[in-house]
């Protein structure tokens, strides 16, 4: 049965730039189960997609608990790996985000996302020290992936916009985060600058218009994550079949869908460990 510690050195060693880990990231335990079933060697929660089967936006609408009980909820339904995305922290300040860390392992995950929202460097570089405190003091080697969000700058120099990014990659490394996770449209070309220049592993977000996994992989990525985008197609579908099925009263849409039997056996089957 693996432990929590061997889960944590696991994740850690599939960050390799080149070779990156692909994270198709779920949601809920029923799409974690098929994410794993596939051949995932680890699972990333989205929170968008974790707030809306709650009934909640995105943005810090959840509550520590929900997501953490539903960080609990993946991870006893799967095998391999979790990482959880923790938004903002779900704290006001750096105490508050250690005390979201000692929770998530306390669920079982062993990895976070956390989020800058552009909030000035000094205050995410206390966040991300809190955080790798508290996973330290309980001897556990989370993988903590330190999102930067200059995609939330107004389009302007794409000079200024890289070395906002790589000020902060190398102001997080230092707090101890161990990966950087830059959101945005990127080229190629930018996406290897990135992978060159900043000190940790880099995670970039595949999905419509995005550049291939063979593509990132090429350019030094050590992480590529479907962020939302899966569970936006999935009720994407929800949406098209409701209207087709409500407006022509077919169900075209419907086709290619998980069967029945199959996703129930899913199911009811348990982890192995």
């Amino acid at each position: 049965m693996a432990t929590l510690l061997d889960k944590a050195q696991l994740f850690r060693s599939l960050h390799v730039p080149g070779d990156p880990l692909v994270l198709t990231n779920a949601w809920d335990v029923a799409s974690a189960r098929v994410v794993a079933n596939v051949g995932a060697s680890a699972i990333a929660t989205t929170s968008a997609g974790v707030a809306w089967s709650l009934g909640h936006g995105d943005g810090d609408h959840l509550s520590r608990d929900q997501a953490l009980c539903a960080i609990s909820r993946i991870t006893a339904a799967v095998d391999v790996p979790v990482t959880a995305d923790i938004e903002r922290g779900y704290a006001t300040d750096p105490a508050g985000v250690g005390e979201t860390v000692r929770g998530v392992l306390a669920a079982g995950a062993v990895g976070i996302n956390l989020e800058d929202t552009l909030r000035p460097v000094a205050e995410q570089v206390a966040r991300i020290a809190a955080a790798r405190r508290a996973a330290d003091e309980a001897g556990v080697p989370l993988f903590i992936n330190a999102r930067i969000d200059t995609h939330r700058l107004p389009p302007g120099d794409r000079v200024a916009w890289l070395d906002e990014t790589l000020t902060r990659a190398g102001a997080y490394a230092a707090a101890g985060a161990d990966g950087i996770f830059v959101l945005g449209p990127l080229d190629t070309p930018t996406v290897r600058t990135l992978a060159e220049s900043t000190p940790l592993p880099l995670n970039v977000l595949a999905g419509p218009g995005a550049p291939s996994v063979s593509e990132l992989a090429g350019a030094g990525v050590a992480r590529i994550s479907a962020g939302s985008s899966i569970a936006e197609a999935a009720y994407g579908l929800v949406r098209r079949a409701a209207r087709e099925l409500l407006t022509q009263g077919t169900t075209a849409a419907l086709e290619g869908g998980y069967d029945y039997a199959t996703l129930n056996a899913l199911l009811l089957a348990e982890p192995t460990r």
